[in-house]
């Protein structure tokens, strides 16, 4: 699915279900708290911390996905067109980093 599309999905249901955004603050809030849950499991289930009895359920791309929902939400809010912007991100990182990981030694 392109982004563009996922941003109308999500713009439609907030429409439906969501009666309106929550403000750029508030979905920020959201936002660092999603980033964190996903950052717990990583931690845990893949870091040197031992998972909790109660973290061994958690579904690391429904949190994943929970940081994308608010991710649009937010570019919908402040007008971003996020296909566009990631499109240009990747340009920009393709021309920067073209040789740049291949000459790294630590990734050898």
């Amino acid at each position: 699915m392109e982004i563009k599309n996922a941003q109308l999905i999500v713009d439609n249901w907030i429409k439906k279900h969501g009666v309106r955004y929550f403000n750029e603050l508030t979905n920020m809030a959201q936002l660092t708290e999603e980033v964190g849950e996903v950052a717990r499991i990583i931690a845990r289930r893949y870091g040197e911390q031992s998972e909790k009895e109660s973290d061994k359920n958690k579904d690391l791309g429904e949190e994943l996905a929970d940081v994308v929902f608010v991710v649009l939400c937010l570019a919908n809010q402040t007008g971003i067109d996020l296909q566009a912007a990631f499109d240009k991100k990747m340009n920009i990182k393709t021309e920067r980093d073209h040789d740049r990981h291949h000459n790294n030694q630590k990734l050898k």
